[in-house]
């Protein structure tokens, strides 16, 4: 997922530069692993700025997971069409994201790990984030009476390919069982 490309070439708001900024650390670096005063630095804001706009760690964590999945489901959406828009399309569109040189997982599931003992809220916006990744995914699919179903399927497989691609050297294996679910999903 090109994360550079989203960028708005005009000078963004203080707000903007803080949230771009934990994007990137948190998802790199793990939520837990980024410290506020570092946000704070990289993002060139005062803290008083910084507090204005988060008021607390959890309110940046809910508006990141809220400006990952704008981000992310734009991209899959995108990425969906640009690979033909069938159930074709879902494999490469994944392969394409795994194959990202800042591919670091599913920033929701990595959150959820990292806090969904503590901050509940997380494990909502994560839900949510993964019922629009499957309405995504139905919309591509064949019609069906067993689409949303099938869809709800699909979806759980990325998952587990997600986690298998974080730890597998490559995610050939993970993309190949991936199509193999896939594939024998759309003939039951």
């Amino acid at each position: 997922m090109n994360t550079q490309a989203d960028r708005n070439d005009a000078l963004p708001s203080a707000r903007e530069r803080i949230l771009y900024t934990a994007h990137e650390l948190f998802y790199r670096d793990g939520v837990r692993a980024t410290g506020i005063d570092r946000v704070i630095a990289e993002s060139g804001v005062t803290k008083v700025t910084f507090y204005r706009h988060f008021p607390s760690k959890n309110d940046l964590i809910r508006a990141y997971l809220a400006y990952r999945h704008t981000r992310w489901m734009a991209w899959f959406t995108d990425a969906l069409a640009r690979h033909g828009g069938g159930a074709g399309a879902i494999v490469p569109a994944v392969e394409e994201w795994f194959r990202d040189a800042r591919y670091r997982g599913c920033a929701f599931i990595n959150s959820v790990g990292e806090l969904g003992g503590t901050l509940p809220d997380v494990i909502e916006i994560t839900y949510s984030h993964k019922q629009d990744m499957a309405a995504a995914i139905a919309a591509v699919l064949p019609k069906s009476r067993q689409r949303a179903q099938i869809a709800q399927a699909v979806a759980l497989a990325i998952d587990g390919a997600i986690v298998r691609a974080q730890f597998d050297p490559a995610p050939n294996a993970a993309l190949a069982a991936l199509r193999r679910i896939i594939n024998a999903l759309l003939k039951a």
